[in-house]
């Protein structure tokens, strides 16, 4: 397994860069008094999921090596306002300077944790289970998909080498289903998934005969997704089915309870809130 900070790293050094540029004048401004020892609380304003305290703590790590910073919650805990969830100790300097960036992901992956907590306690009672996808913001797809899980959802494909996904556009393209999973049959390597979305009774059995892998169900009435559940389920050979398309906290349920395996959702990336949380510092403690 690659090493996490491997990958975070150099993207928490450009956000850190991005938001320094060439100093902190604020800070600096405040002259001898920076280099004081302070200690902040990180307090949580809303209710909600947490999520990125890790990821916090190491843009405060990178930023100087010799800040604390405790965990008073773990990823997936929930939050009350006014909540203490982690407290940091080091230099005043390091502290505010480090304050932005650190907050800034840790309210973002808190906020898609909450709403993903909220889809999946929606379901938590049926055997389907929620997936994320691949709309996420360029740059954070890592920290987002770690967010879902942190929420309780399981993390459909990283990117586009992680399993084969024949959509409509790959359909028209090779000049149908068939042609399509053959020819890629042909060339991925073993032992990659091969997926096709499908919208129609029709496609269904035609995925059905190409022998994808999986089988998913696009933006289907549900009278209709009923329908291509029973078909799938008549198939010689066990085939997961993953339902997709325009999945709110409303819709969730009843095309959960369709039979499905796997509804995915875009929706706890794209249209979730940030989580509010706050640092306050306290009194300095000493010199350093």
């Amino acid at each position: 397994m690659v090493p996490l900070d491997l990958v975070l790293d150099p993207l928490l050094r450009q956000w850190l860069q991005e938001d320094i540029g060439r100093g902190d004048r604020t800070t600096q401004g405040l002259g001898s008094c920076i280099h004081t020892l302070g200690e902040a609380q990180w307090v949580a304003k809303a209710t909600g999921v947490v999520a990125g305290l890790s990821v916090a703590r190491r843009v405060f790590q990178l930023l100087d090596g010799t800040v604390q910073f405790a965990l008073l919650v773990e990823d997936g805990a929930t939050c009350e306002p006014g909540q203490k969830i982690a407290g940091v100790t080091g230099s005043l300097g390091s502290l505010l300077m480090g304050e932005r960036v650190a907050l800034n992901l840790a309210m973002r992956l808190s906020g898609i944790a909450t709403m993903t907590r909220q889809y999946c306690d929606r379901i938590s009672d049926l055997p389907t289970q929620l997936v994320d996808t691949r709309k996420t913001t360029p740059g954070l797809r890592l920290l987002e998909k770690y967010a879902t899980w942190v929420g309780g959802a399981r993390n459909h494909r990283m990117g586009l080498d992680d399993g084969v996904m024949v959509k409509e556009n790959h359909i028209a393209a090779a000049g149908g289903i068939q042609a399509a999973v053959d020819q890629i049959r042909q060339r991925i390597p073993y032992p990659l998934t091969i997926e096709v979305e499908t919208e129609t009774l029709d496609q269904v059995q035609s995925a059905l005969i190409a022998r994808a892998d999986i089988i998913m169900l696009d933006n289907m009435p549900l009278d209709l997704m009923r329908q291509a559940v029973a078909l799938i389920r008549q198939s010689d050979r066990p085939v997961p089915i993953e339902a997709s398309g325009n999945i709110t906290l409303d819709t969730l349920r009843p095309v959960a309870e369709t039979g499905v395996d796997y509804i995915s959702t875009s929706a706890p990336i794209t249209r979730s809130p940030w989580l509010d949380l706050s640092m306050r510092i306290e009194m300095p403690l000493e010199r350093v």
